[in-house]
This record gives structure tokens, C-alpha cells and sequence, in this order.
């Protein structure tokens, strides 16, 4: 049984300036992070392909005196949030400003999605694995390694997708969500669509899983919407795919996104942002829970 070659995690989860993002790996005695939206005295709140040249030479210079590497690059390519329909220069822009910032931090892998899912039958499927065929290349042959996220996006919305997906576009590989299937609707199967089930999910991709987000959450009826747990305590069959991951020989990174204190992709927002004390407190009690759930998995028998 192999187990994680490190812990990280969503940086932004730990804060939202640089400073707590540092603190939080640091406390844990992590020495990476799952880079996302930054802010920094004096800039804007951005997503690290998006920052003003001077931003990000401040966030290289952070990082590197504080000896924290940045594992993978959580973008915004093609998320939840933008739509297949936008010129294609938008994505193309991102990835151009994408891989000179990663080769400066020795970043290996970059999360990407494939765009917004569309009201209707028609999903343009063709157009999306085009864009993804050119995304993929452009990084591949730079160095990096697109590891794409079961979201809310094309690939998310069911396995069967997921693996269209996959063999349309040679070269992509998965990062696996553990909680997203709990608040997904499977649109493979006929309406009303049912949830995704995390395990069914995880059986379909992990052959070419190279990183796992790990997330937990339990669907909540009355406000139609997911509440989030700590890890192992929700219907995110987090323990059974660690378990299986494992046994299988996995021996990448766990990154945590514990979305208890502040959800990334909602698109309300908190009337007051939490303050990055509650943030940080939340992710190193996390990635604690998180560092001994593995634990105590490693210290069972094999079956």
C-alpha cells in the first residue's frame, strides 16, 4: 500500500492574503500549497494567472523565502464560471499567461475545466473538446501536466462524460473531487436527474486520477444545497477511495478544499467575507483531521 507523496492544499481556503496561505502550510509543517486567488497589499483580489506582473513577483518572492512550492496551479480555465460560447482568446490568453508563471514557481500541474454546463440538450461538445485538444497541447508541450476537475463544468456532470471527455482530448488527465458528486446532478441519467455517486465516479477516472482533491459533503434537502463536513464525515466515500487509491499504488498529493468557511463557487458571496483568522483556523484543523484519518487508514491490516 503506497501512500500520499505530500499534503496540500486550496490556498485561498487558508486565507485570503498570501501571508495566511504561508502561515497555514507552515503550521501544518506542509511545504506546498494548491495555488488559487491571492491577495496582496495594494492589489486586487486576483486567480494567479490574472495578478499585475508586480503582484506576482511579490507572490514568487513570498513563497520562495519561505521555502513553500506551489504543487499545482488551480486556474480558472474554462471553470464553472466562464461559457463555451466566449472567444476562445480568453482561454488562450489565460494559458499564455499561465505557463511563464508556472515554470518560474516549478509548478508541474495546472487544474483546468471545460467551461460552464449550457441550459438544453445541446452542450456543443465538439466545440469544448476542440478548445480542450488546443488547452492541453499548448501545456504539454510546455512542461505541464492539465489535470482536469469533476466540477461543475462538462466533464463534471457525469462519468460518462467525464471519460467522453477524456478520449476526445489524448494527453488530459483527472484531478478527483471527492465531494463534488454530492451536489451534481447526473445528467447522464434521465430526468430528474439523481446525484452523482463519489465512489461510481471515482471507479471510472482513477486510473488517470494524478491528484485527489479531498472535500466532504452531505446533500441538504431543505436549502437545496450541499453542507460541508470534515473529512470522512460526509457522503463523499472519502475513506473508501483513499483506501482504494492507495492499494492501487497511488502515491501522489492530497489537496484539501474544505469549503466550511467560505464556498468558492458561490455565487451569492458572504454578505461579510470571513476574516482569514477563521479561515486559517479551519484549514489546519483540516489538514489535521485529514494527516490522521490517512493515518489510522495506514494502520489497518491489508485485506
Amino acid at each position: 500500500m503506497s501512500f500520499p507523496s505530500l499534503y496540500c492544499g486550496i490556498g485561498d481556503e487558508a486565507g485570503n492574503l498570501l501571508e495566511s496561505q504561508i502561515a497555514a502550510a507552515r503550521e501544518l509543517g506542509w511545504k506546498h500549497i494548491e495555488a488559487r486567488n491571492v491577495t496582496l497589499p495594494g492589489f486586487a483580489k486576483a486567480n494567479l494567472h490574472d495578478l499585475p506582473d508586480e503582484a506576482f513577483d511579490q507572490v514568487e518572492q513570498a513563497l520562495r523565502e519561505a521555502g513553500v512550492g506551489v504543487y499545482c496551479f488551480a486556474s480558472t480555465i474554462g471553470n464553472w464560471a466562464k461559457n463555451v460560447e466566449d472567444p476562445f482568446e480568453i482561454t488562450l490568453a489565460e494559458v499564455d499567461r499561465a505557463i511563464p508563471r508556472m515554470h518560474r514557481l516549478g509548478s508541474r500541474y495546472i487544474r483546468v475545466m471545460s467551461y460552464k454546463v449550457r441550459a438544453g440538450a445541446d452542450l456543443m461538445e465538439e466545440e469544448r473538446f476542440r478548445r480542450m485538444r488546443e488547452v492541453t497541447r499548448r501545456f504539454l508541450d510546455a512542461g505541464i501536466q492539465p489535470l482536469h476537475e469533476n466540477c461543475m463544468n462538462y466533464g463534471g456532470i457525469s462519468w460518462r462524460h467525464a471519460l467522453r471527455l477524456l478520449e476526445a482530448v489524448p494527453g488530459l488527465k483527472w484531478v478527483f473531487d471527492t465531494a463534488n458528486p454530492v451536489f451534481n446532478a447526473d445528467r447522464s441519467r434521465p430526468e430528474p436527474h439523481p446525484r452523482q455517486d463519489p465512489w461510481e465516479f471515482w471507479t471510472q477516472v482513477r486510473e488517470v486520477s494524478e491528484h485527489i482533491h479531498i472535500k466532504d459533503a452531505r446533500w441538504n434537502p431543505a436549502k437545496n444545497d450541499a453542507d460541508y463536513h470534515w473529512p470522512g464525515e460526509g457522503d463523499g466515500a472519502v475513506v473508501r477511495i483513499l483506501e482504494d487509491a492507495f492499494q492501487r499504488g497511488y502515491a501522489g498529493a492530497l489537496s484539501i478544499e474544505p469549503h466550511m468557511v467560505a464556498v468558492f463557487h458561490d455565487a451569492s458571496g458572504a454578505a461579510v467575507p470571513p476574516p482569514d483568522s477563521a479561515l486559517k483556523a479551519n484549514f489546519v484543523e483540516y489538514g489535521r483531521r485529514l494527516e490522521r484519518l490517512v493515518a489510522a487508514i495506514g494502520s489497518r491490516p491489508a485485506p
